[in-house]
This record gives C-alpha cells, sequence and structure tokens, in this order.
C-alpha cells in the first residue's frame, strides 16, 4: 500500500504534515484531522528519489557531498545536472 504526505497550511504561517498508508483509490479521500481542530490536509506531491550508496560503479552523478544523485531524472524533476546540483 502506498504511503502518501498530507499538508496543513497553519494560520501561523507554518506547515504541518502527516504521512498515511491508504490505498491508490482513496489517496485523495478527505484526511480527517488527527488532532481534532478541524484543519483541512491536502495530498501533497512527494519526490521519492533511490540513488546509489558509494560502490564505485553507480550510474549516477552525484554533486559531492550534498548526497544529491541524478541518474536519468533527478528526484527534483529536472534533467541530470539542471538542477545545479
Amino acid at each position: 500500500m502506498p504511503l502518501y504526505e498530507y499538508v496543513c497550511e497553519e494560520p501561523e504561517g507554518g506547515t504541518n504534515v502527516i504521512e498515511l498508508l491508504r490505498s491508490a483509490k482513496d489517496a485523495d479521500a478527505p484526511v480527517p484531522d488527527p488532532e481534532g481542530k478541524g484543519r483541512v490536509f491536502r495530498r501533497r506531491l512527494s519526490v521519492m528519489s533511490v540513488g546509489g550508496g558509494g560502490g564505485g560503479g553507480g550510474g549516477g552523478v552525484s554533486s559531492g557531498a550534498s548526497g544529491h544523485v541524478h541518474s536519468g531524472s533527478c528526484g527534483c524533476g529536472k534533467l541530470r545536472g539542471g538542477c545545479g546540483m
């Protein structure tokens, strides 16, 4: 079952994020406020990145210390090297 992230914009300017395991058909169904405060949570786009862990011969291009790995296209949605990382 997929793990989805839901975000609530707080009146003070912050955000509150929760994660829920839900079926794909229920992904956009309303999410009850876990604290009962009546807040509205909306599903946000989650980006998952799978990168090599070192090992030398990986196909990704790493930008050094940041650990940001490009393999084909980056988790940021841009092509290899396109995000400046």
